[in-house]
């Protein structure tokens, strides 16, 4: 296993800081995976599309839709970590997941519709998958889609809902998975289709969360009609579509480190004389020790990609042990504040502009979005070490 960088790639991770530096739309001022106000996403858009005509979003697809099939396959993780080093926006919506899914499992009409529009961000994507009864245990969704119609003027017309959907409301596409065949297993009979957002019967209520944003959606589907030629890939064979695509998608990992090291040194100086209480800053170590082995994992998981010796439980225990330790980053944050800790953005006197509160509010979603911790330690234990159901 390999931990050190080489020279090219650190000669393309100079090209790439320099690139964010002159181009990023600015600093995002809240933690998380957050949906911007509605003013900013023009310049998103704009910046979105830099990185991919720069070559440095869409890296691994065909040199045909723009890709650069000769690169170091390590070229997205470093992008990922720039841009959140930066602190800036990253690309919002799915669109990663969903071109994963199309250059897959997409027919040539469908690539040449929307991969370029992906890469100009003409089109934002959104993920429409979870819903309120389907969300750790995706194959339970009740979202139903019915065949209607022959030859080119079949469609599929989809009644259901969904839930936690992040910048639906920006959304001009979506990734959705609807259960075409109610009598099969439940991972059989689910199709994988590609949405107009803008189509008659959809509806996209925000949902306000505890930290005072929508950064989350509730999508209803009534009699929404999808044309067959937006089928992604086969009908009923919809679960291997999204799974396929949901394991192309590992860059963001990356991006976790690089964002947990910028907290920790934010964490420091908010310590400032605090550290000179030993209790301080034995907690203070410790957290920066965690953080280094976060950063390890990471390291370790993408050797094993390199050489083909990816484990189970890799992407489960990065996503777990991350998800637990930023939300203790920002949990010691608030609480070295003491009384000043109840203090919120928009309030009079808050330290960082409220920073850490907004941050240890979010952070309990960290631990549910992409599987419940709870759940993913399941799956740890039944794929990582061949445990009995």
């Amino acid at each position: 296993m390999r931990l050190e960088s080489t020279p090219e790639l650190e000669a393309f991770r100079r090209k790439v800081r320099a690139f964010v530096a002159e181009h990023a739309p600015g600093v995002k001022t809240h933690s998380g995976v957050r949906a911007p106000e509605p003013a900013l996403m023009p310049a998103i858009r704009e910046w979105t599309a830099k990185l991919y005509g720069a070559g440095f979003l869409g890296i691994d697809w065909p040199a045909e839709y723009g890709g650069r099939p000769d690169a170091h396959p390590l070229e997205p993780f470093v992008v990922a970590e720039e841009i959140a080093r930066a602190r800036t926006w990253p690309p919002v919506g799915a669109a990663s997941l969903a071109s994963g899914a199309l250059l897959v499992f997409g027919t040539d009409d469908q690539r040449a519709r929307f991969l370029p529009r992906i890469r100009a961000c003409v089109d934002v994507w959104c993920q429409l998958f979870s819903e309120p009864e389907a969300g750790s245990d995706l194959a339970s969704l009740r979202t139903r889609a019915r065949l209607e119609g022959e030859g080119d003027d079949a469609v599929f017309v989809v009644d259901g809902q969904k839930v936690w959907t992040t910048n639906g409301q920006h959304a001009d596409m979506g990734y959705l998975l609807a259960r075409t065949d109610g009598d099969a297993p439940k991972h059989k009979g689910i199709t994988a289709f590609a949405l107009d957002m803008r189509s008659p019967g959809v509806e996209i209520r925000p949902l306000r969360e505890i930290t005072g944003t929508t950064d989350f959606n509730e999508v209803f589907l009534d009699g929404v009609r999808i044309p067959a030629a937006n089928v992604i890939g086969r009908v009923n064979d919809g679960w291997r579509v999204a799974m396929s695509s949901l394991g192309r998608e590992r860059s963001g990992v990356a991006a976790r480190g690089a964002e947990l090291f910028a907290v920790l040194d934010d964490l420091v100086r908010l310590a400032g004389g605090s550290l000179e209480d030993s209790a301080t800053r034995q907690a203070v170590g410790e957290l920066a020790a965690r953080v280094q082995v976060n950063a390890a994992m990471i390291s370790m998981a993408q050797s094993r990609m390199l050489h083909g010796a990816e484990e189970p439980a890799d992407a489960l225990l990065g996503k777990i042990f991350f998800s637990e330790l930023n939300h203790d980053l920002a949990d010691f944050g608030v609480r070295l504040q003491g009384t000043e800790g109840l203090l919120v953005e928009g309030d009079a006197g808050v330290l960082a502009g409220g920073w850490w509160q907004d941050a240890h509010l979010y952070s309990r979603a960290f631990t549910i979005a992409g599987g419940a911790n709870e759940v993913l330690r399941t799956q740890v234990a039944e794929r990582g070490l061949g445990l009995p159901r």
